[in-house]
This record gives C-alpha cells, sequence and structure tokens, in this order.
C-alpha cells in the first residue's frame, strides 16, 4: 500500500506539474499574441459583429491590465511547477533533487511554456488572440485584483524614491505609429512608392500650409479690369486656367475673380458686340486667406463653399500666391496632369536626373515635392523651394559654378536669373550598405 500511494502521489505531481507548465504556455501565448495582434484588423473584425474580435479590442485597449494579469498568471505557475518538481525530486534523489529540478524545470518551461507557445503566437497573432480571447478575458478577471495590489504596491514603492507613472499607461494607434505602418508598407514598386506618398499626404494635410503648395505670386496670371473687354477675354482664354484674379490699376490691387465659363457664357449671350462687357460685375468676391491656413482647414473650407480657389496673404495683407482645391488633390495623390512616374522619364517636373546620379532641378521645385518623390529628407521649415533653402543655408545669393555641400547633400548653381537661383545640380548622399 504504501508503494501504491507513493507511485500515485508522483502521479498527481506530475499531472499538476504539467497543468501548470499549460497554463503557463498559455499565459505567455496569450501575451504574445494580443501584443502582437493587428488592431486595424481587430478593429475591422469587430465592426462585422465578430464577438471574439470585440473582446480582443476590448483587451488591447486595457493592456497594462491585461499584461500584468498574463504576467502574474505565468510566473504563479512556472514557480509553483518549480516548487512541486523540487519537492518530488528532492523525495526521490535527496538533496541532488535540487539540481536536478533547476536543470529539468528550467528546460521544460523554456521550451514548452516560453519559446514555443510565444513563436507559435507571434507567427500567428490574429488568429491565437481570437482564439484565446474569452479564456484570456476569464483570467484577466480573476487575477485583477491581485494586479491592482500589486501595481499599488509598485507606484508605493517608486513615490518613495522619487519617481512616478502616468495614471493613463494605454497604447493607442498614434500618427507615429499609423506612419511607421505605410514606411513598413512593402510591394512592387513604383506603384507601392506611390501609395505611401498619397497616404503620408492624407496625414501632412494638417502640418502643411497653403504657403508651401500655392502658385507664387510671380507665377499668377492676372487680368487688369482696366483693360478693353475684347483683350481681358483674349487674355483669359490664352491663360487656359478656369479662374483669373481680377485687378484693378495696381498688381495687388485684387477686386475679384473670373471664372472663365462665366465670362464666356456672357461672350456668348452678348455675339460679338462686347463694348458694354462688365467684367467686374460678373467676377467672383476674392476670397482671402492667411499664408499660415493649413491644407486640412482649407480643404474643408472650400468642401462648405462653392469657390474652388483662395488668394493667399501675408500677415501685411499683401499677395503672395493663389491656392487650389486642385492644389490641395496633388498633395495627396500627385501631379494631376503628370504622366503617371512609371511612365515618365522624371519622376517629377523641373527635374531632370543625370547620369552620375545627381539631379538637375529647377529653382522653384519645392522641397516637399522633392522628398516625397525620392524620400529625401531636406528640412522644410524656414523654405519651400529648392532656391529657397540654397539661400538660407549658404546666407548669400551665390553666383553660377558655387558649390555648397548641407543636409548631405552637394548643391552646385547652374543658372541665375538676377537675384534668383532658376537651376541646381543636386547629388544626394550615397546610400548606406546595409
Amino acid at each position: 500500500m504504501p508503494e501504491l500511494s507513493l507511485n500515485l502521489d508522483l502521479l498527481a505531481s506530475l499531472w499538476i506539474i504539467a497543468v501548470q507548465l499549460m497554463a503557463s504556455a498559455f499565459c505567455a501565448g496569450a501575451e504574445t499574441a494580443l501584443t502582437g495582434a493587428s488592431r486595424p484588423r481587430m478593429h475591422q473584425l469587430a465592426q462585422e459583429g465578430d464577438r471574439r474580435a470585440i473582446i480582443v479590442k476590448h483587451l488591447q485597449e486595457e493592456r497594462e491590465k491585461v499584461i500584468g494579469a498574463l504576467l502574474l498568471g505565468n510566473n504563479l505557475a512556472n514557480i509553483g511547477a518549480s516548487a512541486i518538481a523540487t519537492s518530488l525530486l528532492i523525495q526521490v534523489f535527496g538533496d541532488a533533487g535540487v539540481a536536478y529540478a533547476t536543470v529539468v524545470m528550467t528546460a521544460l518551461v523554456l521550451i514548452f511554456s516560453e519559446v514555443m507557445p510565444k513563436t507559435y503566437a507571434i507567427n500567428h497573432a490574429d488568429a491565437v488572440s481570437l482564439a484565446l480571447a474569452r479564456p484570456t478575458r476569464v483570467v484577466v478577471a480573476v487575477l485583477t485584483p491581485l494586479v491592482m495590489a500589486v501595481r499599488a504596491l509598485v507606484r508605493a514603492v517608486l513615490k518613495a524614491f522619487g519617481a512616478s507613472l502616468p495614471d493613463d499607461l494605454r497604447i493607442g494607434t498614434t500618427e507615429e505609429e499609423l506612419r511607421g505602418v505605410i514606411d513598413l508598407h512593402a510591394g512592387p514598386e513604383p506603384e507601392v512608392k506611390h501609395e505611401r506618398a498619397m497616404l503620408r499626404g492624407i496625414l501632412d494635410l494638417d502640418e502643411v500650409t497653403v504657403a508651401q503648395v500655392m502658385t507664387h505670386r510671380r507665377n499668377v496670371v492676372t487680368v487688369d479690369a482696366g483693360d478693353p473687354p475684347r483683350a481681358i477675354v483674349e487674355q483669359v482664354l490664352a491663360s487656359g486656367l478656369a479662374r483669373v484674379p481680377l485687378t484693378h490699376g495696381q498688381p495687388d490691387n485684387i477686386v475679384g475673380v473670373l471664372a472663365t465659363a462665366t465670362l464666356m457664357r456672357e461672350v456668348m449671350a452678348r455675339g460679338r458686340d462686347l463694348a458694354g462687357l462688365d467684367v467686374q460685375a460678373i467676377a467672383e468676391k476674392p476670397w482671402f486667406i492667411p499664408e499660415s491656413t493649413t491644407l486640412y482647414d482649407q480643404l474643408q473650407a472650400f468642401r462648405q463653399s462653392d469657390q474652388r480657389q483662395a488668394l493667399v496673404v501675408d500677415e501685411y495683407g499683401a499677395l503672395m500666391g493663389v491656392v487650389s482645391l486642385s492644389d490641395i488633390l496633388e498633395e495627396i495623390i500627385g501631379d494631376i496632369g503628370a504622366p503617371h512616374p512609371a511612365a515618365a522619364d522624371s519622376p517629377l517636373p523641373g527635374v531632370r536626373p543625370a547620369n552620375d546620379g545627381s539631379y538637375v532641378i529647377e529653382g522653384a521645385v519645392t522641397l516637399r515635392d522633392l522628398n516625397r518623390a525620392f524620400d529625401w529628407g531636406l528640412p522644410q521649415e524656414a523654405a519651400a523651394t529648392i532656391a529657397g533653402l540654397v539661400l538660407r543655408e549658404a546666407r548669400l545669393i551665390p553666383g553660377v559654378g558655387q558649390v555648397f555641400a548641407f543636409h548631405g547633400f552637394r548643391f552646385e548653381i547652374l543658372r541665375r536669373q538676377r537675384n534668383q537661383i532658376t537651376a541646381v545640380r543636386v547629388t544626394p548622399p550615397k546610400p548606406v550598405e546595409a
């Protein structure tokens, strides 16, 4: 009978150890799966009514509590299994059983309770998190009181040493995480590169101002209301624009915006008699906006208005340029009038690649377009164009042939018209080999 009792005790102990190792594996796998599961996918499944995804989504939102409960359960199972194994092996081998128990339990815990479940969970995070959603919720609910007690003790100890933790440690999907996901978006080029640029463009709408995308006043086509009506009609048609600012006397004196369609309807109604045509009477009221307006705010303003063009002014009210709805849309989808990048010799208007790896760039090309087209990191804070960046960094008006190096790039002045840089050869830094 003693031998039978010993065998039963041995089997019971082994069974308890096995159960505790499985509990440890469950906690380790659940923690890894919930951490690695796709939050967007869980959100989408939850929206479709998947109850398990709803549970996973809730658990991810309570990440600190969940991880604390799973870690607590994992440690309780590992320590309990190790304690029973040590007691059992001491009975069999005496004091040497401590060493045997250490070796055996380390191997069992490492292989079956840590590496194996975590490896599987990280490679099947979504599926595992959905499969373990309900039991994980039960474990978290049972262990939460202990977790809260441990948390309070940890905060008290940290406070005693002058450290503190924020009250809310939830981790949400931030803009930085979204940008990271976009950067990791991979696939055949150049389609994926264009997709990445579009997604970044959407995120940048509230950071980029209209001053960075507008047509500069130097390139704005205007017509003077004092010119003869026939001359005005010819100028508007020759511009090829849908809307042309209407001035009176001085270039900065904008009195309206002349819509080409409205003008042509008036011309058709009058036949060839343009003598009495009052362009100022049919012009739209000018819409002035500050240069600090973000693209997001202006896009919302365009949606609430029937106008599709705005005049950008500085803090003194002087005209800086013109921004249209198409300018904002091009910041998201790229140049509407340009061919697909894969079918063009140059990925950007005003940029011509050279055989030596450099680029001949017109001075008016914007830094934002260059950064998006070539994944460069040229600073956009203090200058809008490549010519403006050179002037800012050089702190002088350079002559043709001068060479500068900053931000890892080489800049050679190719052409200059008066005080304006019209062409620059830019040599980017060589890519770092992995």
